[in-house]
């Protein structure tokens, strides 16, 4: 039988109130209080905290405080990625983020949802699509993207947008819901 992270990271309904999850959600949190709360010129401080959040990053991964995530070892960035301030990252399953990606200010990237079914949603079960962001993506700021959303690489989302369907490469998209404008090659 699978447990419940299990179960979670691998795209099927699960308990978030699984104690092992909790405990995993409030280590998180404590680092993400130690992140929030360094003061600027605490690069190396900030470093270590992101270091030991996340799964994996690239060289010169930025994040702008306050930052907010669930577990954070569910997030992998390339190299060259920048974070403005006030983004959450809910990384109930994988969030693969290319290299050179901008995301500004608020953005918020959701993997979590829930059933469609209300009677199954009361439940306070849950489930997870993974996120995947290609390179060179540029994300306007307070942009929402939904779970199991795939943006292509040297695509722009336009500020304010909400990313319900997947993004190809080479594009600017914009609007709620997010559609392409137009190529830009």
């Amino acid at each position: 039988m699978k447990t419940e992270k299990e179960k979670m990271l691998s795209g099927e309904l699960y308990m978030a109130s699984d104690d092992i999850l909790s405990n995993e959600r409030l280590h998180a949190r404590v680092m993400l209080k130690s992140l929030n709360d360094s003061l600027p010129d605490e690069s190396e401080k900030r470093a270590g905290v992101l270091m030991e959040l996340m799964g994996k990053i690239g060289k010169n991964f930025h994040i702008e405080p306050p930052f907010y995530c669930d577990y954070g070892y569910n997030i992998e960035a390339g190299d060259d990625v920048f974070f403005n301030f006030n983004c959450v990252i809910l990384d109930v399953c994988s969030v693969k983020i290319g290299n050179r990606v901008l995301c500004g200010p608020n953005v918020q990237i959701y993997t979590g949802t829930h059933p469609i079914d209300a009677q199954s949603r009361g439940t306070l079960i849950e489930y997870a699509k993974p996120i995947s962001i290609g390179d060179d993506v540029w994300i306007g700021g307070s942009a929402v993207i939904c779970p199991g959303v795939t943006i292509g690489a040297r695509s722009i989302i336009g500020a304010g947008s909400v990313v319900t369907k997947d993004v190809p490469e080479d594009v600017l998209a914009a609007g709620n819901p997010c559609r392409v404008i137009r190529k830009l090659v």
